[in-house]
């Protein structure tokens, strides 16, 4: 069977943890940072994790993370 092609968006913006869950960056953390408090830019710094749903569905445009 021939190999599968990852999806090209999607293989830079999400990476797979050491044990298997999906990862990401958060958005909101690009520009216009001084009108955002400080509490909300210190959630927007912790990375994020795709629940199972996502996740599954994430699986078949990574097949090989």
């Amino acid at each position: 069977m021939a190999k599968l092609k990852s999806h090209s968006g999607s293989k830079k913006r999400f990476s797979f943890t050491g044990t298997g869950k999906i990862s990401y960056k958060k958005n909101g953390r690009g520009h216009l940072l001084r009108k955002k408090n400080s509490r909300r830019l210190r959630r927007l710094r912790d990375k994020g994790y795709l629940e199972q749903g996502p996740a599954d569905s994430m699986r078949k445009l990574l097949p090989y993370g």
